[in-house]
């Protein structure tokens, strides 16, 4: 059984930081691409960022420069590092293979507010 257990979310200020992690488990981690997507009060869930078996990545728009998609492969764990916060990153976030598979894991709310 496949399960993503998400972790360290928070509140923090607008220009602020927060790291993400994604641990999985029952997968070969290392054989799927990974990503981060996220999903804010009355939107739909939109795909943050991916990276690839080859480590190549995508960005959205909105985030792309600030933040950065990793993986470990020995820990079958994806991170997330977000810098530069603001407002509009607020969203409950969410790691799933890339394309996402069903159920969704309880996902980590990062709140940016002053």
């Amino acid at each position: 059984q496949v399960q993503f257990v998400e972790s360290g979310g928070g509140l923090v200020q607008p220009g602020g930081s927060l790291r993400l992690a994604c641990a999985a488990s029952g997968m070969i981690f290392s054989t799927y691409a990974m990503g981060w997507y996220r999903q804010a009060p009355g939107k739909e869930r939109e795909l943050v960022a991916r990276i690839r078996t080859d480590r190549t990545t995508y960005y959205a728009d909105s985030v792309r420069g600030r933040f950065t998609i990793s993986r470990d492969n020995a820990k079958n764990t994806v991170f997330l590092q977000m810098n530069s916060l603001n407002p509009e990153d607020t969203a409950v976030y969410y790691c799933n293979k890339n394309p996402p598979m069903s159920p969704w894991a309880q996902g980590t709310q990062v709140t940016v507010s002053s």
